[in-house]
């Protein structure tokens, strides 16, 4: 008994080498095209990811000149508060106001001592201790012009006393306090330098 292609058309043959070669063919195909398929899902799948960053970013684009708009306002309203409440001591220009005042009030201006920060949870006290000699309505309109001053400054432990020497009236020694806002990078800074290496 024959075994094999023998006495098979040549037809045969290739018809059969073909279906074999088709198989092969046909299995790496579905081998690589499970790979593509796959591959074609991931990037589609990123794609669209990024299609949702993009629209986010034409949102933010869009919204961009709002957001400038509110920086600016909020840097308006920093630049404002900090004058109020400073982030650092700036005694020279404070020292500077003083005199001005005392100078437009008609005042002799005896001591300006500014004392050691006392510090709150976010901010620090600073006194300052003055003595004044002038006349009574003077002093008054001292104590207004500091009350219109951007900064705060709160008078504490006011002493009035008589004048017996020279032509002011009155001599007024009392506690100007001022404060200061404590930035936390500052705070941060102290504590690590603070500590032993």
């Amino acid at each position: 008994m024959q075994t094999g292609l023998e006495g098979k058309p040549w037809y045969f043959g290739l018809g059969v080498g073909a279906f074999l070669g088709a198989l092969v063919i046909a299995g790496f195909w579905y081998l690589k095209a499970g790979e593509l398929n796959e591959e074609i899902e991931r990037q589609e799948t990123r794609i669209g990811q990024l299609d949702v960053e993009i629209q986010k970013g034409r949102a933010a684009k869009q919204r961009l000149p709002q957001f400038r708009e509110q920086v600016r306002t909020l840097e308006l309203e920093l630049d404002k508060l900090l004058r109020i409440l400073p982030a650092r001591r700036n005694t020279q220009d404070l020292l500077r106001r003083m005199r001005n005042l005392t100078e437009q009030g008609d005042f002799g201006f005896h001591r300006f001592t500014p004392g050691n920060f006392i510090d709150r949870e976010f901010f620090s006290e600073w006194p300052i201790a003055i003595d004044l000699s002038g006349g009574y309505h003077n002093l008054a309109t001292f104590f207004d012009r500091i009350a219109n001053l951007s900064r705060i400054i709160n008078i504490e432990n006011l002493r009035i006393s008589a004048n017996t020497r020279g032509a002011d009236t009155i001599l007024a020694n009392f506690t100007a306090k001022t404060f200061v806002y404590k930035e936390p990078e500052e705070d941060e800074d102290e504590a690590t330098t603070g500590q032993p290496q």
